[in-house]
């Protein structure tokens, strides 16, 4: 009887190992179902991003790459593999280190204008004036207008006939200047114009950071005796570093890669003495008929832009941390 009881005591025992045991690995099988399908739902999500990425971003890079190791004339099915060619194309084309000089002056030059009067107007919207709001919408609107319009609005200003400053140097006594015969001037009023049309983003960028500094920092520092130039060199400005980067890598792109203003004041005039890289190309596809040359300068744009501002930006989030 004892040995019955003992072996039906083991039994149940047995029983409720394996019960256990099952319990355990079914709850294991639906954690990992569950991590499964959770795995699945992420990648659902990102399917149309890596779609779109593909079809407007890989796709045309990679199509560009190719052709820019053609002849291809942009219109004809006919195109015959020629390798290097047009690069080494570019390597002997005259236009294109005044070309390539233009595009960096675009950048780098509109970066600059637009940073010292983002920064300086972002200062002057931080202060208690009246109007702010008003201000700070008159001052970013232009960067809601076309880059088109805006370059016939600025036409009509420096346009030598009927322009308005040539009205009114008439009226001052002064002879007429023609602005747009002049590379220098013409170079020097594209900038302008970008500038003027995208300061307000960058007085934004800067508005905001001033807006969400941290107020006990800046009372400790008016505490310690910081005030006026010396509380904005030594507090304000280091704490607006990380508004510095992006304001800095957002103008940068849009001054390297400009078109618009460019095709409308000047077509890249007088010559070839105004274009920048991105105006080049449209000449020379479409006028010259030449897609793989051109596809040639539009992947030394690409690389341009993607190095200028990979260095830009690492170059500047080191400074943030130092």
């Amino acid at each position: 009887m004892s040995s019955n009881t003992t072996s039906s005591v083991a039994q149940r025992q047995q029983t409720a190992l394996r019960q256990g045991a099952d319990r355990t690995n079914s709850g294991e099988t639906r954690e990992r179902r569950r991590k499964r399908f959770a795995g699945a739902s992420v990648n659902l999500f990102y399917a149309p991003v890596v779609l779109i990425l593909a079809i407007f971003i890989i796709y045309p890079l990679i199509s560009g790459i190719g052709y820019s190791l053609t002849n291809w004339d942009g219109y004809n099915a006919n195109k015959t593999f020629i390798g290097l060619a047009n690069y080494g194309q570019i390597l002997k084309d005259h236009n294109f280190g005044v070309i390539l000089l233009n595009t960096f002056i675009y950048g780098v030059g509109s970066t600059v204008v637009q940073q010292i009067l983002g920064l300086a107007l972002a200062l002057l919207l931080n202060t208690k004036i009246h109007g702010k709001t008003l201000i700070r919408a008159i001052i970013y609107l232009p960067a809601l207008v076309a880059p088109v319009v805006m370059g016939i609005m600025y036409y009509f200003i420096f346009q030598y006939q009927q322009g308005a400053l040539n009205q009114i140097l008439v009226w001052l006594g002064f002879p007429k200047v023609a602005w747009f015969n002049n590379a220098h001037f013409s170079v020097a009023i594209i900038v302008l114009v970008n500038s003027i049309q995208f300061v307000g983003v960058s007085m934004i960028i800067y508005l905001s950071g001033l807006q969400t500094m941290d107020q006990e920092v800046l009372e400790a520092a008016e505490v310690d005796g910081a005030h006026g130039w010396n509380k904005f060199w030594h507090v304000q400005l280091p704490l607006l570093a990380p508004s510095f980067t992006t304001s800095v890598v957002l103008n940068l792109i849009g001054g390297l890669k400009l078109y618009d203003v460019i095709k409308v004041l000047t077509g890249g005039g007088p010559g070839y003495s105004t274009n920048s890289l991105s105006t080049y190309i449209s000449t020379v596809y479409f006028d010259n008929q030449a897609a793989g040359y051109a596809s040639a300068i539009g992947v030394v744009l690409f690389i341009v832009i993607a190095m200028v501002t990979f260095l830009v930006n690492k170059g500047l989030t080191k400074l943030e941390w130092e």
